[in-house]
């Protein structure tokens, strides 16, 4: 686990679970969601790892093994994409952007020696280099209207939500006291949850599909083919019946404590002892919209009907219809 020098800042209080290392918030975490929202602020995510790739192949290589459409992809365009198991379950997500020499990737923290592994050993006569870059690069986010300036000649990932910019370690501390305020990680969760995008070993366990999550629209390209799973991923879009579905849930606001991940949801009509139909897989407090979470339930779950996570009534929205 890598622990951000920025910890020493004035109020950081150290985050938990997977965004452990970096700062949870720095004293005000309301405060923190509305400056994001607003484009102010920078989240340091330093915690995640890095992943690069070069040689001349690396686009058409990486084609191979990804869900996504990378084979001509343009310098700085920003894409995601997954790696599935044989069965078409999600094993990696990865955050990339190619620079014209070198194909920058970020993921979840203590995911990249596994992804390294699995490419390696994928490598076999192509001209390809993959390394963990991940004690050489912190990854820090700029939301969507920062006006923070970022050095020339570093990868920067910009997508509608913000940038994503991979900084020089030794140079961390330095810049980010030029980018403005300093968030922390739980109020980018608030507005990834509010956004409704799924997060690796939150929404996904050991047999999540993409269908499942809204993931088809972001992260897989249904034109292509040749990679590991993808017959999975054709089957289950042709026939439009993933076994679960992402939903938002609207928490009710008079329970002091948020459901954890991985609380039983059941629908309300059955009480507290009925059988549940799916697990919280996120949640958090939103300074607009109170209580809010994900969760993945049976894809019968009926749309219209009031949940319970765990002992909070819930309202929900569709995010993967049934």
């Amino acid at each position: 686990m890598t622990k951000s020098p920025l910890l020493s800042l004035p109020g950081a209080v150290p985050a938990e679970g997977p965004d452990e290392g970096v700062a949870a918030h720095y004293g005000d975490l309301f405060r923190e969601q509305r400056a994001l929202a607003d484009g102010t602020g920078f989240v340091d995510l330093s915690h995640r790892g890095v992943v690069t790739v070069t040689g001349a192949q690396r686009l058409s290589w990486l084609h191979l093994l990804l869900t996504q459409h990378v084979e001509n992809l343009p310098p700085q365009q920003a894409t995601e994409a997954l790696i599935l198991s044989a069965h078409g379950h999600i094993e990696h997500a990865l955050y990339l952007v190619d620079d014209g020499t070198t194909t920058w990737i970020h993921v979840e923290p203590g995911t990249q020696g596994e992804l390294l592994a699995y490419l390696e050993s994928m490598k076999f006569f192509y001209q390809v280099e993959t390394a963990d870059a991940s004690e050489q690069y912190a990854v820090v986010y700029l939301p969507a209207g920062s006006i923070a300036e970022v050095p020339s000649g570093w990868a920067v990932r910009e997508t509608p939500y913000g940038r994503d910019v991979f900084v020089p370690r030794a140079e961390l501390e330095s810049w980010t006291a030029t980018a403005g305020r300093p968030i922390g990680s739980l109020a980018l969760e608030a507005l990834r949850i509010e956004a409704h995008r799924p997060r690796l070993g939150l929404e996904t366990d050991h047999r999540t599909i993409p269908h499942e999550l809204g993931w088809l629209e972001s992260a897989v390209h249904l034109q292509k083919g040749c990679y590991r799973g993808q017959e999975t991923v054709a089957r289950v879009h042709n026939l439009g019946r993933p076994p679960r579905r992402l939903v938002f849930l609207h928490l009710d606001g008079s329970e002091v404590r948020l459901p954890a991940h991985g609380a039983p949801v059941r629908l309300a009509a059955d009480g507290e002892d009925g059988r549940a139909v799916g697990f919280v897989t996120s949640s958090a407090r939103h300074w607009e919209l109170g209580p809010i979470a994900l969760a993945l339930v049976k894809r019968n779950t009926p749309e219209d009907a009031v949940l319970l996570a765990e002992s909070t009534a819930a309202s929900q929205e569709t995010v993967v219809a049934p």
